[in-house]
């Protein structure tokens, strides 16, 4: 078979592996939206959901963790009658994933954790975000906060040749309500320790780094590789903090391979 024809089959036996793609923190479901259009027009079953408070999704009065929101998870592909999905998440997705993971076993095909890290916050690190959701109650802070925090999600590369990346991410953090990003911070910052959760996902999985983050370290993302049974690494080169805004291809590209892994695990158990 040619590497044409090869192609062709694995991306028709592709066909129809749900995908669940979870933002980051600050932003909403729009961040994905290169990656979700592609592999809707593939055939995929994509579920991009605005986690709450942000986007279109409301927050609703609940204290802040994230085993709501991974629940809210589950209870979305309950009600698009979703068994398994693979899981993708970047930043904060990369929690709620993982926490899904803890709560839901049994329902990830494959799992790709993008900028994101497995360890809990130490204490000055739970302290900076609760500090962070305290300036959110000040109107004039809280933007001013919120503004300084688009310069370290994006890559030099970025910033020097992608302007108009760096101006959607300004328009979308112009938008974001500092009472959700509160809210965010504190349930990110209460988050337990999920490298039990990795050790016992034995699926097709993938860490994904931008070479120009500077946020997750090389550390963190070789700790859950190596956490994982089935894990790689990959390193995404001219992007920072947010892959699928800044290099939407390279990400879809690191998405498709991933599929193709949990594809060619399906037919072999057949």
């Amino acid at each position: 078979m040619t590497a044409q024809a090869t192609t062709h089959a694995m991306t028709r036996a592709a066909e129809g592996v749900p995908v669940v793609l979870l933002h980051a923190l600050s932003l909403d479901s729009s961040m994905w939206d290169a990656q979700r259009y592609a592999l809707e027009r593939r055939g995929h079953p994509v579920v991009a959901p605005d986690q709450r408070g942000f986007g279109t999704s409301p927050l609703g009065d609940g204290p802040p963790s994230l085993d709501t929101v991974a629940d809210d998870l589950a209870r979305e592909l309950d009600r698009r009658g979703i068994d398994r999905a693979v899981l993708v998440g970047v930043s904060m997705g990369g929690y709620v994933a993982m926490e899904f993971l803890r709560r839901h076993p049994g329902r990830a095909l494959g799992l790709a954790l993008m900028s994101t890290r497995a360890e809990a916050d130490d204490e000055a690190a739970r302290a900076g975000r609760e500090g962070f959701a305290a300036l959110m109650a000040d109107p004039v802070k809280a933007r001013a906060v919120i503004e300084s925090t688009a310069p370290r999600l994006v890559g030099a590369t970025t910033h020097a040749e992608r302007p108009q990346v760096v101006a959607r991410l300004r328009a979308v953090l112009a938008g974001v309500s500092p009472v959700s990003l509160a809210w965010a911070q504190q349930a990110i910052a209460a988050r337990t320790d999920a490298t039990d959760v990795l050790r016992a996902a034995d699926i097709p999985a993938v860490v994904l780094t931008g070479a120009e983050d500077q946020l997750v370290s090389a550390a963190d993302a070789r700790a859950m590789v190596e956490a994982l049974p089935r894990g790689r690494h990959s390193v995404i080169p001219g992007s920072g903090h947010l892959p699928p805004l800044e290099v939407p291809a390279a990400t879809l590209a690191e998405l498709d391979a991933l599929i193709a892994e949990v594809v060619a695990e399906t037919e072999d158990a057949r």
